[in-house]
């Protein structure tokens, strides 16, 4: 299985100049995953571009799911992203 890189702001190929503002600040990674039984849950990284921090999923984050097909679980998944940069924007660490 081949992994996406990810390219964080301040690299070479992304200057932070080049970084957005409000919700163009931030990249949303929404997939699912299958489990075992047949049930797929949405897969979410949610990524503050400005200083490369991962604003989600963090230390006891509840699962997105389970849900009976793969389509429902990443409009989930992107559901929820939208939601947590909308949180982020209002309430920054």
């Amino acid at each position: 299985m081949v992994r996406p890189r990810l390219i964080f702001a301040g690299s070479p190929r992304w200057p932070r100049e080049a970084c957005g503002t409000g919700a163009d600040g931030y990249r949303i990674y929404a997939t699912y995953r299958r489990t075992p039984t047949g049930a797929y849950l949405g897969e979410l990284k949610v990524v503050r571009i400005s200083d490369d921090r991962l604003v989600y999923p963090f230390d006891g984050a509840p699962t997105i799911g389970p849900f009976q097909d793969a389509s429902a679980a990443r409009e989930a998944a992107m559901s929820k992203g939208k939601e947590v940069v909308e949180e982020d924007l209002r309430n920054p660490e």
